[in-house]
């Protein structure tokens, strides 16, 4: 079974960058739909970005495409999240997940989640 961990979370200003990174362990996730989601207190998680598993085709949600960049590196059984321009509204718990089935509708698989903080 492939275990999802996340890290590169943080308190970052107003306008800052930070990466997130989501290493998977256990067997290789090269064939799974790789995506991040993010939650806040009180709230459904949300989609953020998705990509395929070759790397081809990528999603954004409308509140973060151009700032953010989901990449995914095969070899290394990593997925990456770079965040620019990040707002207050960017604060939240971020989450790794994937889709066994290699399509990006059902997530069987999430890590524990890293929290960014964004100041204003």
């Amino acid at each position: 079974q492939v275990q999802l961990v996340e890290s590169g979370g943080g308190l970052v200003q107003a306008g800052g960058s930070l990466r997130l990174s989501c290493a998977a362990s256990g067997r290789s996730f090269s064939n799974y739909y790789m995506a991040w989601f993010r939650q806040t207190p009180g709230k459904e998680r949300q989609f953020v970005a998705g990509i395929s598993w070759s790397g081809s085709r990528t999603y954004y949600s409308d509140s973060v495409k151009v700032r953010f960049t989901i990449s995914r590196d095969n070899a290394k059984n990593t997925v990456y999240l770079q965040m620019n321009s990040l707002k207050p509204e960017d604060t939240a718990v971020f989450y790794c997940a994937a889709d066994i089935d290699g399509i990006g509708v059902t997530y069987e698989l999430w890590g524990q989640g890293t929290q960014v903080t964004v100041s204003s």
